[in-house]
């Protein structure tokens, strides 16, 4: 059996041949093309759970302010409006966990590339809300990270998780389809309820691009990852309720990659667009002593 599924259409004859959910096929596609065994990728796995744990927790409650001074402290302020929040209690700490971890990353902290650092909070800080609230414990957390892990691989391998050649829609557009697959397995859909969930996180931000102020991966990112867990967690409902997507998984990814090739080079990582252009984007580049390109 080749356990190296290059497509969603793949992956969902794998689960229906083995009978397993989408992490279960990942989990052995990673022992079988890694050589290593199960305790081993369970471990290796483990790793990156306890440090998404840290990251968030850091953020919350040990905030920093980052080099630029351009972020720092916002996910704890969001968190101490949560009880009032408009949104919601859980939603508004949801997404200030979310928050918290690319602040983390931007004070030079450790974080989980999920799939990118710029795209890093969303995953965690879904995952780890909604356990709370559910009672998921961190061997079903596990699984949902490799079930995160495939929707990621085959976006890479397909299109990009890169902003430098797709835009934000590349980086927490993957992060929401990431997130929205993992969401869909744990509260029991099947894993072509998984990649549904997946295709339309993506195609909720078709187009999004990515133009960091000062060229530095905090504004509008930290933002970017709180809509990006909206996002995740809103697909993963409306794939769970049945609403299905018009557009297959494999089709949407290529979508986003075509695209991706569209957008002008302004529009992707160069701050040479969208808000990085505006008068006070280019106001904090000078203040920051960073030269114009």
């Amino acid at each position: 059996m080749n356990l190296d599924f290059k497509s969603g259409e793949e992956l969902l004859a794998l689960c229906k041949e083995t009978g397993c959910p989408i992490s279960a096929v990942m989990r052995s596609r990673e022992v079988t093309l890694s050589g290593r065994s199960v305790e081993e990728i369970d471990s290796e796995m483990a790793k990156n759970l306890e440090t998404m744990k840290e990251s968030v927790r850091k953020g919350l409650y040990e905030p920093k302010e980052s080099v630029s001074g351009l972020s720092g402290g916002d996910a704890e302020r969001l968190m101490h409006r949560a009880e009032k929040a408009l949104m919601g209690e859980d939603m508004a700490m949801l997404i200030a966990s979310s928050m918290a971890v690319v602040e983390v990353n931007a004070a030079m902290g450790r974080i989980v590339a999920a799939p990118t650092a710029g795209a890093s909070g969303i995953l965690p800080g879904v995952l780890l809300s909604c356990a709370k609230k559910h009672g998921w414990t961190d061997e079903m957390l596990l699984d949902a990270l490799y079930t995160a892990g495939a929707v990621g691989m085959l976006i890479a391998r397909n299109a990009s998780i890169s902003g430098a050649e797709g835009g934000c829609q590349a980086e927490t557009g993957t992060g929401a389809a990431m997130t929205a697959a993992a969401l869909a397995e744990l509260s029991g859909g099947s894993p072509e309820v998984a990649l549904t969930a997946a295709a339309i996180a993506l195609k909720n931000v078709m187009g999004l691009i990515c133009d960091p102020v000062a060229g530095l991966v905090e504004c509008p990112c930290i933002k970017r990852n709180a809509i990006g867990a909206a996002n995740g967690i809103l697909s993963a409902d409306l794939a769970l309720a049945g609403i299905k997507s018009l557009i297959p998984f494999d089709e949407v990814v290529t979508s986003m990659k075509n695209v991706g090739r569209l957008m002008s080079a302004d529009l992707k990582e160069t701050a040479r667009g969208g808000i990085a252009t505006s008068p006070t984007g280019k106001a904090i580049r000078k203040q920051l002593g960073l030269n114009e390109e």
